[in-house]
């Protein structure tokens, strides 16, 4: 048995003496449980399956798969076949469309997993970085309110306005030289603040 699966070359060369039959006896046989009939079944009809298969999901080596899965279930299931009902080969071909439904939806599945995956590791990182991002700004704004109001006003308009010294100097009406020194002290006790939380 493990010979039909190996190609329908392999299939050709082990079974040398086909014999003719009809499509009702081959269904019959089918359904009866004659191996051989399983066979010739694969002989007439495998590459039709494999061809259906190949086109519906475009992976060759999934295509195979389906192909084995089509010709496995159907022996499987051989007794739901009724040979009076239909042929061999349109139950072959209903079992090989839904073999195709199958591998299809597990892909899209599969992808739908992967993009759920990364969508979630991708929020998660966001997530973690407005959180830390946060957290810096909760432990800077509880360490600037230990500073001086003069050391706060200067570091709070370089830093959330953009300005320079001079302009700072300007805006509060102190000397270059004492805006200088409360941006220097300010920076140097928030960085000894900050070292020490960490």
């Amino acid at each position: 048995m493990t010979a039909v699966w190996g190609g329908a070359q392999v299939l050709a060369a082990n079974v040398a003496a086909v014999t003719t039959v009809s499509e009702d006896q081959l269904g019959e046989g089918f359904a009866d449980g004659d191996e051989s009939c399983l066979q010739e079944a694969y002989r007439c009809w495998g590459a039709l399956v494999y061809t259906i298969a190949a086109r519906k999901i475009g992976d060759a080596e999934e295509a195979k798969d389906v192909t084995q899965q089509v010709f496995v279930g159907a022996w499987n299931s051989r007794k739901t076949y009724d040979p009076h009902r239909g042929s061999l080969k349109t139950w072959l071909m209903g079992i090989t469309h839904k073999k195709v439904a199958d591998a299809l939806g597990r892909r899209s599945r599969h992808l739908r997993d992967v993009e759920a995956v990364a969508t979630a590791a991708g929020m998660s990182e966001q997530s973690t970085a407005v959180t830390e991002s946060l957290l810096d700004y909760v432990v800077l704004t509880r360490e600037m309110e230990s500073l001086t109001e003069q050391q706060q006003l200067v570091l709070k308009l370089a830093f959330y306005e953009d300005l320079s010294q001079s302009q700072i100097a300007e805006r509060a009406g102190l000397p270059l030289g004492t805006v200088k020194s409360h941006t220097r002290r300010g920076l140097m006790r928030l960085k000894e603040r900050l070292e020490v939380d960490r």
